[in-house]
C-alpha cells in the first residue's frame, strides 16, 4: 500500500543524515500522521495554509520497519498512522510542491 507524509524542507533536513525520519507529532501524539493520495489535496490545505513549500514523502507499507495503523480521524474519515520512525528505505519518492 502506497500512502503520504507531508513534511517542511526544513523538518527533513534535520534528519538528512539519519536512516529515519520522526516527525514532532511522533513525541506530542505518539505517532506520525500521514495520508491516503485522496486526502492530500484536503490535508494540505487545513494543515499547510500558511506554509510555502512542503515535501510529499511517498511510503510504501510493505517497506515499512514502523507498525502502520488505520485509523478514524475526528471526521470519521480513515487515516494512516505511523507508531514509530519512517525508515527512508521505505520512502520511495519525494516531491516539492511550493503552495499559493
Amino acid at each position: 500500500m502506497t500512502f503520504y507524509h507531508i513534511t517542511t524542507p526544513e523538518q527533513w533536513a534535520e534528519f538528512r543524515d539519519k536512516d529515519f525520519y520522526e516527525a514532532e507529532s511522533l513525541q506530542t501524539e505518539g505517532f506520525i500522521h500521514a495520508s491516503f493520495a485522496e486526502q492530500l489535496e484536503e490535508t494540505l490545505k487545513i494543515h499547510y495554509k500558511n506554509v510555502a513549500q512542503v515535501l510529499l514523502l511517498t511510503i510504501d507499507s510493505d517497506l515499512l520497519t514502523s507498525k502502520l495503523v488505520v485509523e478514524k480521524s475526528r471526521s470519521d474519515e480513515d487515516f494512516p498512522h505511523i507508531y514509530g520512525a519512517i525508515n527512508k528505505s521505505a520512502i520511495t519518492s519525494i516531491e516539492e510542491r511550493i503552495l499559493d
